[in-house]
């Protein structure tokens, strides 16, 4: 038996190796704010939707965005994940509604909306969840289903143990379950194979310091020490994408160009925010008078185009947004770009706001697009927020993340970060890991020293 000197020891040792070990390894552990999931939930279903047969499209909501041929990206990951049991949970923002086979009357017999798109990684299996909203395919039922799993993950042979922020993950091999059949309105039977999904998600140690009331003070517009005058606001942004397939007609083949923001506009991925909003708001009549701040300007083949010094304009339940149209070197200003419908513009507390009202092209706005488009076009929707005091927190932009979005070429599902992570989280505890088991060894057998060296496992390699 040991004696009790070295048995003191070695229990000290013990206590204080793992007080070194056990808090480093809980501080690792991470709250997910921020990335992007890109997946085009089944390339056949879209081309189906927009064919000669449907002869439907689809829309995008909540910040939702195109990225690629036919991959849409969702935004904003909020979640948890834990580099011990690489347990990885994120929810992201955005959503699609697909609608084909027009009535007469104007109802879609196919209507379907797929949202909120929640990935969840656990013990070698991976899960897809949605809000869907579907019309029966059959009986034309419509059922609203909360975070289906809809879809399960091929993450076999993918190490999340480890991982550093931003993890990213690609092309997970996507297959449609039981329940995402039922909620796919029967188009699709289970064991189907679905477009694959790949996503980033930022990682951080502990989660994001909140703006302070006080922060929001310095923003322009409004100071908390300064009164504000009758019918003023404290700051206000609009948000606007001018047109989903007229940006994918700059930056694609044809346009050969790309968008410049300037004067503090804003890319949210699917829409411009021009912020600094300035003028006066009436929340009684529902009433809105103001000019905003940044310009977007569109370069490529055969196009100029510089919209700036944006206005919106609300009375009766309708909306204008204006701007100053630059093209060619010319400049006309205050042109009436849209119109949109602004009934649904509330107050709530400190906070008015309208989201995503569908919005059609006037006649001016036509001819600032050198009639590309004409009157009466849809465009993307118009989503205001004012400020009525400097307390008010104005809606985030989408968060995409810190990375590139994930690299939809890959052949296969990828999370090297993750593994090289692992590899370099093992070489530092290395040593603990050895003076703990000579601890115990010496407590046990009375000061016979054995030195173990942790050896890599077939699980710590990316298959």
């Amino acid at each position: 038996m040991p004696t009790r000197p070295v048995r003191t020891f070695a229990v000290a040792l013990l206590a204080a190796l793992l007080g070194a070990l056990l808090p480093a390894t809980a501080a690792r552990a991470g709250t997910v704010q921020g990335g992007r999931l890109d997946w085009g939930i089944k390339s056949s279903f879209q081309s189906y939707v927009t064919g000669p047969v449907a002869k439907g499209g689809f829309k995008l909501k909540s910040g939702a965005a195109t990225a690629g041929g036919s991959l849409f990206r969702f935004h904003s990951a909020a979640g948890s994940y834990d580099p011990d049991s690489g347990a990885f949970e994120a929810s992201y923002s955005g959503g699609v509604t697909f609608q084909g086979h027009q009535k007469p009357d104007g109802v879609y017999e196919l209507d379907m909306t797929i949202s909120r798109p929640t990935v969840k990684i656990s013990g070698g299996k991976g899960t897809l969840y949605v809000d869907v909203s579907s019309k029966a395919k059959d009986s034309g039922a419509v059922t609203d289903r909360s975070q289906v799993a809809f879809a399960s993950l091929g993450v076999g042979g993918i190490n999340m143990k480890g991982g550093n922020s931003p993890l990213s993950l690609t092309n997970l091999p996507a297959t449609l379950t039981a329940e995402g059949a039922k909620a796919f309105a029967g188009y699709y039977g289970a064991g189907t194979q679905l477009d694959p999904v790949s996503l980033s998600a930022d990682v951080k140690t502990a989660p994001a310091d909140r703006p302070t009331p006080s922060a929001t003070a310095a923003q322009p517009g409004a100071t908390a020490e300064t009164p504000q005058a009758p019918g003023a606001f404290a700051d206000a942004a609009v948000d606007w994408g001018v047109r989903r397939t007229f940006r994918e007609y700059v930056t694609g083949s044809v346009g050969q160009g790309r968008w410049t923001l300037a004067e503090g506009a804003q890319d949210g991925g699917a829409l411009f925010r021009f912020p600094q909003g300035k003028g006066s708001f009436d929340g009684t009549k529902g009433a809105l008078d103001a000019a905003f701040a940044g310009t977007v300007q569109f370069t490529g083949a055969h196009l100029d185009l510089t919209l700036g010094r944006m206005s919106v304009k609300v009375e009766n339940g309708k909306g204008v947004l204006s701007a100053d149209v630059t093209t060619g070197g010319a400049t006309k200003n205050a042109v009436p770009l849209v119109e949109f419908d602004a009934k649904g513009l509330k107050t709530e507390g400190k906070l008015a706001t309208l989201t995503e009202a569908p919005a059609t092209l006037t006649e001016g706005g036509s001819q600032a697009f050198n009639s590309m488009y004409k009157a009466g076009t849809e465009m993307d929707p118009v989503s205001l927020a004012v400020a009525l005091d400097s307390t008010a927190q104005l809606p985030a932009l989408p968060d995409l993340g810190s990375t590139a979005s994930p690299a939809p070429a890959s052949a296969s599902p990828s999370a090297e970060p993750a593994a090289q992570a692992a590899e370099s989280s093992k070489s530092s505890n290395t040593g603990l890991f050895v003076a703990l088991a000579v601890a115990v060894l010496v407590l046990a057998g009375g000061g016979t020293f054995l030195v173990v060296r942790r050896r890599r496992t077939p699980t710590d390699v990316p298959q």
